[in-house]
């Protein structure tokens, strides 16, 4: 019986639903952080447990909701909104848009559960004045940025960026290119035209440093 107990303490006997819940959410957490919002450490450094015992086994997720501001201009905010396992309608994407008109808004992210139809995609464009980002939930499960084997990222200010183009007498479009779409991109929030710079420290990379911009 000890051994039977012993075994039992490494398998997680919580809801699936709320360890991938609480996983998406430390990950966006850890997210506005990098990109400098105003983000609770407590919330971060949250257990497994802890959620569970604070949002329980099937989570409202209305709960969930991430609210937080620029730390460098408090003005700017961002909402994370939790979408259900159905499919994402054009009626919640306006009903989302209801609620939140007088929010004041710069800046949103849905992390779906499931597909967004094409008419709710388009809704998005068109209803919203701000930028809204989606992630499905499986794409925050593990926070990319910290692989072993993934290289540091670091975003240039616009005068490093100016710096940087005027030291080696380029044009940004002769810099390596990184797509809007690439994970690291879409996790720093980063826009057309934007420049990070790429360290690579490892046996197989070597140590150097590139700059890439985001087209």
């Amino acid at each position: 019986m000890e051994v039977e107990g012993c075994l039992t303490s490494y398998i997680d006997q919580g809801s699936v639903e709320s360890h991938r819940l609480f996983l998406a959410r430390r990950t966006l957490l850890e997210m506005l952080f990098d990109r400098g919002y105003a983000v609770s450490v407590t919330q971060m450094a949250m257990t497994l447990s802890e959620f569970r015992e604070t949002y329980g086994e099937n989570p409202d997720l209305d709960r969930l909701r991430i609210p937080a501001s620029l730390l460098s201009n408090p003005s700017k905010k961002l909402l994370v909104i939790f979408c259900g396992p159905e499919r994402v309608k054009i009626s919640n994407i306006r009903g989302f848009h209801n609620h939140l008109v007088q929010e004041n808004l710069s800046r949103m992210i849905l992390v779906l559960q499931n597909k967004v139809t094409s008419k709710a995609r388009e809704a998005i464009k068109e209803i919203f004045t701000f930028k809204v980002e989606t992630f499905n939930i499986t794409e925050l499960l593990v926070n990319i940025t910290k692989h072993v084997l993934k290289p540091k990222h670091d975003i240039l200010t616009e005068e490093e960026k100016k710096a940087l183009l005027e030291k080696y007498n380029v044009e940004e479009t002769q810099l390596p290119r990184m797509l809007h779409t690439d994970a690291i991109a879409r996790y720093y929030g980063l826009e057309k035209g934007q420049v990070v710079k790429v360290t690579y420290d490892g046996e197989l990379t070597g140590n150097h440093v590139t700059y890439r911009c985001v087209v």
